[in-house]
């Protein structure tokens, strides 16, 4: 009876000591798989440490009105920023491209015609993503690396295509909700009170709405107040050796 005992014993430890054993191996897999998966997240914002970087992006899809008072009151402030434009607004004005490119401002890719990038096949995803790039480069002679989804519609698929189209894809964390129309003060607070804003935070505005022309210089103004140094995102994110969190923070490794 007690040799029974013993072995039931050796028995259950062994099982014991099998099931920790494949939970920690359940637990490498499940790490790896995670890290894996983030690699095809968007950056949202980039873990600058204690610099306090920061970029000014905006979205160009539609006009061009108000785009000289844009640039106007960047090159006033001595800030350069990143625009995302649509291939259709390339072709609409091939001139403001290569006013972008003369004033040393970032042009990222941003779709040939604003398309829901989940909505599509990976070949028209591609499609997308080379006519855009095509346009920009056939005006200025410069490949572009950024790549921003339009209307910020995105999956792993729409990422892992744009990097092998030879991109990062870009998000954002602090969103000014410009487009909505709410009204200069609202978009100034709604950056500069953000709670997301930190470090290395991508900041989004559009050209072509009502308010962001007459919001931008406050905003540049407070957050230089608090200590923020405005750089273009190609400038900002890490090009290798990095990883991104589940929050979409590029983290340098």
């Amino acid at each position: 009876m007690g040799e029974k005992i013993f072995f039931k014993f050796v028995v259950a430890c062994f099982a014991i000591s099998a099931f920790i054993s494949l939970g920690r191996k359940e637990l490498i897999i499940t790490s790896s798989q995670i890290e894996k998966k983030n690699e095809n997240l968007p950056i949202y914002s980039v873990d600058t440490g204690e610099k306090k970087y920061i970029s000014l992006t905006f979205d160009a899809a539609w006009g061009t009105e108000d785009l000289e008072q844009i640039l106007q009151i960047l090159d006033k402030n001595k800030v350069k920023a990143s625009f995302f434009v649509t291939g259709d607004w390339v072709a609409r004005y091939p001139e403001a491209i290569q006013e972008l490119s003369k004033r040393g401002h970032d042009i990222g890719n941003h779709g040939d015609n604003h398309k829901h990038m989940t909505q599509i096949s990976k070949s028209e995803q591609v499609e997308e993503i080379k006519k855009a790039h095509n346009r920009v480069k056939s005006l200025i002679g410069k490949e572009m690396i950024l790549f921003r989804a339009p209307y910020g519609d995105y999956d792993e698929q729409v990422v892992k295509t744009a990097r092998e189209c030879g991109y990062y894809t870009i998000q954002w964390d602090v969103d000014s909700l410009d487009w909505k129309n709410y009204g200069v003060e609202n978009i100034v607070q709604t950056v500069i009170e953000h709670k997301n804003l930190q470090n290395g935070s991508i900041i989004l505005l559009h050209n072509g709405t009502q308010y962001t022309k007459d919001a931008l210089e406050t905003i540049i103004i407070e957050l230089k107040k608090k200590g923020y140094t405005f750089i273009p995102v190609s400038k900002m994110i890490y090009r290798e050796q990095y990883k991104i969190d589940a929050a979409g923070r590029q983290i340098k490794i």
